[in-house]
């Protein structure tokens, strides 16, 4: 069963059991999820849902399905696996207030075995897990109750909260899950003990196909603190794990929604990786759905996980000896793929955003991987130092004597992020070029120490952004002289001329006013042509001569935000906002002054446009 039918099958499924079907929302999270969380994604089918699971009245009704552009890098060094991916869809039903165990149980199990309106899975290759209870909530015998009306006792498995328990950060709505796993091995491994199970799953011999969430808890700051005002069922499935299942394959990456990909990898290569040409096809395709949704690379925030991503899968592709801008090539057959089921907008830009970060990167990447190695080196032949083994998985063998040539101990987030500054390297990519050496172990307490030390200095830098950030809300402006006002006026037209002529990707990144010219500084991945500069420069003449208002109203900052104002995301703004408008056209969070009409502005010229860093372009320009 190919991908797209497996879509269409779940939607009609649950459509005729009165759910209403929504949307995909953007993979960005919105504002709230950001704040509360620190999620810069969506990372799961019912994050856009949260405020109706809390509560709110849903104006589609109590009853949702969809399918949910997601992405999660958390488990990014997983990747190159069976089951392991950065993007996915993942396909879920919701109940808000409605039904509860019993149904979603029941129907949970009628999609995956139904021949007829169902994916028609055999239902002996079907292992559940159900919640084993904590000081939060009791055991889940209920739900176990109800399996054993499908499924054999002995294939129900009761585990701790680390597994069975979901929420989607440290504060929202969370409950105990119930889980689906089957069985993908050719011989069938019939029934398991407990141990059995745990150790086919961390085998990937069985492969965990859905979740039912019973959210009936609220978290606030990671504790659970009491129920919600209603119980609510979120469903999940990822829809490239189902496929696997379905098509009988060994893992995702042998699905209909990635054999092209990697087939395509496979005539680029010019040596041969398994782990690496998953690597490569899945970072380049979640590249492609990041970006469609109006993200581009950069330094922080969710343009730092993308710049993350493509830098990983150039790493990659360089190591198979796919040669500079081939790239390209996976980029056409991804968009290819999911056209028709996904808006991806101007696919050309989304290669074009690509390929030059590639270029950019490539630029850095011998250049840095030669100093990293001769500080490698540079330990060989020191005193080794012998270290005792404890806590290593059955992945990674036994308890054991190491001998470190090149301690963790001696490598921090500092230099780590130093690293990623100079050279553009990404915290794992580094980490991964340490670890090849095989000189060493890194244990997840390492991993952990390092990336927490790296995450502060990310924090660092994002605060000296957000303190640039307050000059740029007030636009650059150090005087208030007549010149200045219309300078600073004609920002907000040169900021939507530029978004109107290159796209709503591009975002104020700060400015600077003089009584002899504007500057204005904007996040874009390329130079900009000269025929995109005269288009700019026509809109902005065009609304100057409209002889447009420029209004002014102080409103709530999250009702602006909702309005449309346009504002930088990572500025800490007052409850009380100042909202500027010139006309319909622009609408800004501000703190002026401004004049009353753009008639009174002259004639705006570009003089330059250049680069500023990778990722922002800066234009200079006068009113005549």
């Amino acid at each position: 069963m190919e991908s797209q039918e497996i879509r269409k099958r779940f939607l009609a499924f649950f459509e005729k059991r009165g759910h209403a079907i929504i949307p995909s929302a953007s993979l960005v999270a919105p504002d709230e999820s950001e704040k509360t969380n620190k999620t810069l994604f969506i990372s799961a089918g019912m994050q856009p849902l949260i405020p109706y699971l809390l509560g709110k009245d849903h104006p589609k009704g109590k009853r949702l399905a969809n399918v949910q552009k997601s992405v999660r890098t958390q488990d990014i060094e997983e990747v190159g696996d069976k089951t392991h991916d950065t993007f996915f869809e993942m396909l879920g039903n919701w109940s808000l207030g409605d039904y509860f165990k019993e149904d979603a149980i029941k129907w949970s199990y009628e999609l995956l075995t139904d021949k007829e309106e169902g994916f028609g899975l055999d239902p002996n290759r079907l292992y559940i897990t159900v919640f084993a209870g904590d000081e939060n909530a009791p055991r889940d015998n209920e739900a176990a109750e109800i399996w054993k009306k499908y499924i054999p006792e002995n294939r129900i498995y009761f585990l701790p909260a680390d597994k069975n328990w979901w929420s989607a950060g440290d504060n929202g709505p969370s409950g105990p899950d119930t889980e689906m796993y089957y069985d993908i091995t050719p011989e069938g491994l019939g029934d398991l003990t407990h141990e059995e199970f745990l150790k086919a799953d961390n085998e990937q011999k069985i492969v965990e196909i859905w979740n039912d969430v019973f959210m009936e808890y609220e978290k606030k700051d990671g504790k659970v603190v009491g129920k919600l005002p209603s119980r609510n069922v979120d469903t999940g499935a990822g829809l490239e794990r189902l496929a696997m299942v379905l098509q009988k394959k060994d893992s995702i990456f042998d699905t209909d929604l990635f054999i092209s990909i990697m087939s395509k990898i496979d005539e680029l290569k010019k040596s041969s990786d398994i782990r690496s040409e998953r690597i490569v096809a899945d970072h380049i395709r979640t590249s492609v759905f990041i970006i469609a949704d109006h993200v581009i690379p950069a330094n922080t925030d969710k343009g730092y996980v993308l710049r993350r991503i493509i830098r990983r899968a150039v790493r990659y592709a360089d190591k198979l000896g796919v040669e500079m801008h081939a790239i390209g090539e996976v980029i056409d057959l991804v968009t290819n793929k999911y056209r028709g089921v996904y808006d991806f907008g101007d696919e050309e830009y989304i290669r074009e955003v690509i390929l030059e970060e590639e270029h950019k990167f490539r630029k850095t990447l011998e250049k840095g991987l030669k100093i990293l190695h001769r500080k490698i080196e540079a330990q060989i032949g020191r005193p080794g130092q012998t270290y005792k083994v404890h806590h290593v998985s059955l992945v990674h063998g036994p308890d054991d004597i190491q001998m470190w040539d090149f301690p963790p101990s001696e490598v921090t987030g500092k230099w780590l992020f130093d690293f990623y500054q100079t050279f553009g390297f990404p915290f794992e990519m580094t980490l991964e070029e340490l670890k090849s050496h095989n000189k060493h172990y890194f244990f997840p307490q390492d991993y952990k120490r390092l990336q927490s030390e790296f995450n502060q200095e990310i924090e660092k830098h994002r605060e000296l952004s957000r303190a640039g950030a307050e000059q740029k809300f007030k636009g650059g402006l150090a005087g208030h002289s007549d010149v200045e006002v219309k300078y600073h006026t004609t920002t907000h037209l040169l900021h939507q001329a530029l978004r109107d002529v290159l796209g709503p990707e591009v975002q104020q990144e700060g400015s600077n006013i003089t009584p002899e010219r504007l500057r204005f500084d904007f996040a874009f991945p390329r130079k900009m042509t000269d025929e995109e500069k005269l288009r700019v420069e026509d809109i902005v003449n065009k609304k100057i001569k409209e002889a447009i208002p420029v209004q002014n109203v102080t409103m709530d900052k999250n009702e602006a935000i909702k309005s449309g104002a346009l504002h930088f995301f990572d500025q800490k703004y007052p409850d009380q906002v100042s909202v500027y408008s010139i006309g319909t056209y622009s609408k800004e969070l501000c703190g002026g002054p401004h004049v009353s009409n753009t008639s009174e502005l002259g004639i705006f010229k570009i003089q330059k446009e250049e680069a500023v860093s990778v990722g922002v372009r800066r234009i200079k320009a006068v009113l005549q």
